[in-house]
This record gives C-alpha cells, sequence and structure tokens, in this order.
C-alpha cells in the first residue's frame, strides 16, 4: 500500500479528528501522572521530615551562655575630632591623636591622616605642608604593615603644654601675614608602644618633644591646626 503524500512528501502522522483526540487525551494522561508523582513525592519527603519528632523542626536564634564574654567589636574608624575653642586644649587633642594608632584594628594610616586635615587650615593653603609633617610622624605603609604582625599599638602621655620662648619674635618678625590667634604651642610627653613578641607583651617608652602651629579666634570660633614642627625639635 503507497503512503499517503501532502504535495509529495510522506504523511509521517495522520491528521484525521479522530486521531487528534486521541492525542490530546494521552497528552493529558501524562501530564496527570506527572503532577501526581510530584505530590506523592513531596508528601513522602514531609513524612520523612517529621517522623520522630511529632513536629516541625524549628531553628532558633543561639542563646548566650551566661557567663561566657562576647567578642570585642573591631573599631573600623576613628571619632571626629571634637571642636575646641581654648588652645592648650586642641593642641592636646591634635598631639594625642597624632600618636594614638593600633596596627591590631581595621583602622589604616589614611584614616590617622584624614582625621586630622579635617581640623586643619580652613583655607587650604596650608594643606599641602600639613599632609607632610602628619606623614613623617606615622610609620609608612611597609613599617604599619610589619608592625601589624606584632600587633603594635601607640599612644602618647604628656606632660606639658607651654607656650615657646621664641613665639613671640616669630610673630614679629611676621607681622601681618599671620592671621590673629595664630600661635604655638610646645608639647613634651613620652611615646608610648605595646605588641606581643614571640608570644609574650612587650612595650617600651621614649621621649618626645615637638610644636605644634594652629589658628583659633578672633579668626575663626574654633582651632584648626596648621603645621607641625619636626619631632623632638620643637620651637623652644
Amino acid at each position: 500500500m503507497t503512503t499517503p503524500t501532502l504535495e509529495g512528501k510522506p504523511m509521517l502522522f495522520p491528521t484525521a479528528p479522530e486521531d487528534l483526540r486521541r492525542r490530546r487525551l494521552a497528552v493529558v494522561g501524562i501530564a496527570a501522572a506527572l503532577l501526581l508523582i510530584s505530590f506523592v513525592t513531596y508528601a513522602v519527603l514531609v513524612h520523612r521530615s517529621h517522623s520522630g519528632t511529632g513536629s516541625p523542626v524549628i531553628t532558633k536564634e543561639p542563646v548566650p551562655v551566661a557567663g561566657t564574654a562576647t567578642p570585642a567589636a573591631v573599631p573600623t574608624g576613628l571619632p571626629k575630632l571634637r571642636p575646641a575653642s581654648d588652645p592648650a586644649a586642641f593642641a592636646r587633642a591634635v598631639a594625642e591623636a597624632l600618636f594614638e594608632w593600633d596596627t591590631a584594628t581595621l583602622i589604616g594610616r589614611d584614616e590617622h591622616i584624614e582625621q586630622l586635615i579635617k581640623v586643619g587650615d580652613p583655607t587650604g593653603e596650608s594643606t599641602a605642608g600639613l599632609l607632610s609633617d602628619i606623614d613623617n610622624y606615622l610609620p609608612t605603609e611597609a613599617a604599619w604593615r610589619d608592625l601589624a604582625q606584632y600587633e603594635t599599638r601607640q599612644w602618647l602621655s604628656i606632660s606639658s603644654v607651654t607656650s615657646p620662648t621664641k613665639w613671640a619674635e616669630a610673630e614679629a618678625q611676621a607681622g601681618d601675614a599671620l592671621l590673629p590667634g595664630t600661635t604655638a604651642l610646645t608639647i613634651h610627653g613620652a611615646r608610648n608602644r605595646s605588641g606581643v613578641w614571640d608570644g609574650e607583651p612587650v612595650s617600651s617608652q621614649y621621649d618626645v618633644a615637638f610644636t605644634v602651629f594652629i589658628v583659633c579666634g578672633p579668626s575663626y570660633p574654633e582651632c584648626h591646626l596648621l603645621r607641625l614642627s619636626i619631632l623632638d625639635e620643637p620651637l623652644d
């Protein structure tokens, strides 16, 4: 028997209405069977997960055990220096911020520089020089990484904040080049460092002296940092 053709091509599937109806019923039956299998599988899994407990498993947040210490949060940012109109109080705050750092935290040397620049010269004229001054007080990036291996931290113990005797002479020579309220204050103190070496705590202390140059009222309601002397070469 010759296979029926359509425009010279074999008709691979019959197109009678009865055949189409049978195919549609077959597809519907297969889909229903797959849906039934999925439902049964889900029911079995749910039953197994609940078997032996009598109730669904509920995950709760861990409850702290009494007497256990909560890990201290690691600082990730430096606080802003508080505004001050008193020259001596501002000089102390600047000196402490300049020397206080901890390589065991997530705070890098750039954050320390930024903290001091924010209280710098509002006009920006002294900013470049101040950046260089601060950079010389802090460990280099390479030294910072080395110190971090020993969890090194540093801070300053201030013993005195005094006005240099030569400042009056410097003011007279500068004349109108200095804004009213510009002054210099010399800091004397001890630079302290602590860390860990071979599993043991170690510490050191060195005397330091330096001068901070600032401007306060009447030019500005709050003090601003202009420059720093070379470390251990203060204005006498």
